[in-house]
């Protein structure tokens, strides 16, 4: 028996490290880590020791025999990533298929080197994945500074609620929470209650880890007519983020909802919609959220892909993923002949492939959708314009509708991309704008707007010494959740080097001095205690109603529970 890796691999590798005969591939020194979509166990290497699941932090290792249902498809792709290799029969008496790199000793400081003291700023993947490598490496001090007064980022905000083992890997982030050499400042918003040179002047360095929190717009007509709104906006909704507002979703009043975008969020967007209630009841949705869904009239999701489906952006676990959801119908549009082709053209590997089988239908949208639920991918069709008098109404896409006798309303192929100025008005009352995440500007340090990133080298921000950046912010919204651990690993080299070579000016102020302006600062700060007290809350809420945990939703409500110190019954 082997083991195989499943949808939620986060490809941080910690399942790589604790593998004894490097049987999963790709490495972070291979050139192929980072741009697939998962890792993967070689089944003829494999020994069947386990270590792998035991270390994966989103339980996404099984046992190949243990696989059901959907997931068995993993076994066979797995296998397939090492089908083409070059591989040769393994020595007499050692299963090792694949040969070991030297190893590599990248964290080794002088002996008599001082403790740095480095203040993280964001407590999400990227600057828990910074705060780890200091701490397991160094001797350094960390101060995780969040704006808001509870930690997670992503994991606690980004993440799907259907998906608890991705939100695992939180586990594993917390553990450093009460690390002997951390100090917890949550409810701290730098470049607000506290400035980037207040916080330079009390530590050796500071590293900026705050994501990218915004969405990016169409620039179309109407875009900003009510009922639009970005998927970042959506996501923080039923993920119940503090900065959105219980009832800036009305799902009451549409039943078809069109999503302009196919990447992996986009998928989730549709997903959340379409889902059963009673399925998302048992996860930590937001209260607010579920109640909405359990009054939605949302029969229909459209996933707009400006390019064909040989473009899509999703990955094949996610879209695997979504043909499989119970009650759900998912169908593709017909309405260009491009489509077809594309589909029928793509190899085993392509994710285009895993949209053979499914119906293609030529949609006539002047019809209310159809009974039940459905989700139809519209390729070779981008948004020209949203309608509406009071909100959104319609939404207008290049590319022919259906007409009344079933056919695409063109004739031959030319033209069916809108090109030729044909266009087709898919009425909605709801449009999210999933087209992909996008950096803000830090107070007090550089911004390129074009990349919505801070200018660096090497996570080294430019022009100023001992300031560093990691994650989106840092190279752009692109790779989930474990592709921060990689670029982590670059940014905490730089500071490393910066420190030996004398790069750093020792800080003229201590940390506690610090952690006393921040108590004047902010009325809501919240330390490791306070976390503690929020968690056990939250889950004791949770218990109450047969869930994982409910979200308390609003600052007030987080920093009460964090001044509480003791379990809510």
């Amino acid at each position: 028996m082997t083991y195989a890796i499943t949808q939620t691999c986060c490809n941080d590798a910690t399942c790589i490290a604790v593998c004894p005969v490097n049987c999963i591939h790709p490495t972070p020194e291979e050139r192929a880590f980072g741009s697939t979509e998962m890792l993967h166990i070689d089944p003829k290497a494999c020994i069947d020791c386990g270590a792998c699941a035991d270390a994966c932090p989103v339980d996404a290792i099984f046992p190949v025999e243990e696989l059901t249902g959907p997931q068995r498809q993993y076994a066979a792709m797995n296998a397939a990533y090492y089908a083409d290799a070059d591989q040769q029969e393994p020595p007499a008496g050692s299963p090792n298929f694949h040969a070991w790199g030297p190893p590599v000793f990248d964290r080794v400081l002088p002996s008599d080197f001082r403790p740095l003291r480095v203040a993280v700023i964001g407590t999400g993947p990227a600057g828990m994945y910074a705060a780890e490598d200091l701490l397991l490496h160094t001797s350094a001090e960390v101060t995780l500074i969040d704006r808001l007064p509870v930690a997670g980022g992503l994991v606690r905000y980004g993440v799907a609620p259907d998906h608890p083992g991705t939100k695992g890997i939180g586990g594993t982030f917390a553990r450093f929470h009460n690390h002997p050499r951390v100090r917890l400042l949550l409810g701290l918003h730098v470049g607000d209650d506290v400035s980037t040179a207040e916080v330079a002047a009390h530590h050796d360095a500071v590293i900026y880890a705050v994501g990218a929190s915004t969405g990016r717009r169409l620039d179309i007509p109407g875009e900003d007519l009510t009922g639009s709104i970005t998927a970042t906006d959506f996501v923080a909704w039923y993920n119940a983020h503090p900065d959105i507002a219980p009832d800036a979703i009305d799902l009451s009043s549409t039943e078809r909802v069109v999503v302009v975008g196919n990447g992996n969020v986009a998928l989730d967007v549709a997903r959340i919609l379409v889902a059963d209630p009673a399925e998302l009841a048992g996860t930590d949705i937001a209260d607010h959220a579920l109640a909405a869904l359990r009054a939605s009239k949302v029969r229909e999701v459209v996933l707009l892909g400006r390019r064909g489906p040989e473009h899509l952006a999703c990955t094949r676990p996610e879209l695997l993923a979504l043909k499989h959801l119970r009650g759900v119908e998912v169908t593709v549009d017909a309405h260009d002949p491009r489509t077809a082709d594309a589909i029928d053209a793509a190899g085993p590997d392509d994710t285009a492939a895993l949209l053979t089988g499914l119906p293609r239908t030529a949609v006539d949208w002047s019809a209310p959708p159809a009974e039940g639920r459905r989700i139809v991918f519209r390729f070779h069709s981008a948004p020209v314009a949203a309608d509406g008098a009071e909100g959104v109404g319609a939404v207008r896409v290049t590319g022919r509708a259906a007409s009344a006798d079933g056919s695409d309303g063109s004739e031959g192929r030319g033209g069916s991309d809108g090109s030729d100025g044909s266009e087709a008005a898919i009425p909605a009352g709801l449009l999210v704008r999933a087209i992909g995440y996008r950096g803000a500007p830090v107070t007090g340090l550089p911004f390129d707007d074009e990349t919505g990133t801070v200018p660096h080298t090497a996570g080294r921000v430019t022009g100023h010494p001992g300031t560093y950046v990691v994650g989106w912010i840092k190279r752009g919204p692109s790779g989930g959740i474990g592709a921060n651990r990689a670029c982590a690993a670059e940014t905490i080299s730089t500071l490393l080097a910066d420190a030996v070579d004398g790069s750093l000016t020792e800080p003229a102020r201590s940390t506690r001095e610090f952690r006393r302006l921040a108590r004047r600062r902010t009325r809501h700060l919240v330390d490791a205690r306070g976390l503690a007290a929020i968690e056990r809350t939250e889950r004791a809420r949770g218990a109450r109603e047969g869930r994982t945990r409910v979200k308390l939703a609003t600052v007030p409500e987080l920093v009460a529970a964090a001044r509480s110190r003791r379990l809510v019954r």
